[in-house]
């Protein structure tokens, strides 16, 4: 399917520090471009990868899974570990959960790890049912644009796909059982009033993550997606002093 405008990857060579962005569920680059190209401008190197079945209908998010979307987001690790001294990876929501995944399997290979509202866990009282819910019905409302500036839109899907859903909700046990394998420090960033994953995702996070530090920063302004929301200059401030060591 063609892909939504907007939604396309965004890559920019720059220097010899490298970051990927990986956007979260439902989403696309979209959420995540700002960001890019906010490092990008200072001269970084940069990776914005669309996952599979994102960022074109929400029909085509069924037909992959985490395993799909992780793959993607090794890809382009794997790229500017080709072309990079350091390698950053981060993560908005589920890109969190394949950034907390990416630095479990390849522990030591990347320089540092940022994520914003990671996924881990969810409060959504639907997440029970999933797995009936997905042998009969292909979406269900969806979870997408939560933020809190007027006038901003991530332009996720208007359903959310529940096979697709039920693959993540399945990834994330096996990412928290694996917290102690990450040795890569942790820079978290978490809205205090996010609609779509409960503050228990952060906790546990840091409960488990007991082989590296883990920095935890409060956004007072944003919701969910705070990537391109009020506290969207601060992240990225703040992770841009993380990976040139300035912070």
């Amino acid at each position: 399917m063609p892909v939504v405008p907007g939604a396309e990857p965004y890559a920019a060579d720059g220097g010899p520090v490298g970051a990927v962005l990986v956007h979260g569920f439902t989403g696309s680059p979209a959420s995540m471009r700002p960001w890019g190209e906010h490092l990008a401008a200072a001269g970084l190197t940069v990776r914005v990868p669309r996952l599979p079945g994102h960022g074109t209908r929400w029909q085509d998010l069924n037909d992959t899974t985490f395993e799909d979307w992780y793959a993607e987001a090794e890809r382009a690790f794997d790229e500017l570990r080709g072309r990079c001294e350091r390698v950053y990876v981060g993560g908005l929501s589920m890109g969190g959960t394949v950034a907390v995944a990416l630095a479990e399997r390849r522990a030591g290979e990347l320089t540092g790890v940022l994520l914003v509202n990671p996924s881990l866990t969810t409060g959504d009282p639907r997440a029970r049912l999933l797995p009936l819910v997905a042998r009969f019905l292909p979406s269900m409302p969806p979870i997408g644009n939560d933020i809190k500036k007027a006038g901003v839109t991530e332009g996720a899907y208007d359903r959310l796909p529940t096979r697709g859903a039920l693959s993540l909700a399945k990834a994330w046990p096996l990412v928290l059982a694996d917290l102690a394998k990450i040795t890569d420090p942790l820079l978290v960033y978490r809205s205090t009033e996010d609609h779509v994953v409960p503050a228990s995702s952060v906790d546990r996070l840091v409960a488990g993550a007991t082989n590296t530090t883990v920095d935890v920063r409060a956004l007072a302004n944003s919701y969910h997606v705070a990537t391109l929301d009020n506290d969207a200059p601060e992240i990225f401030a703040g992770s841009l002093a993380f990976m040139t060591g300035t912070s």
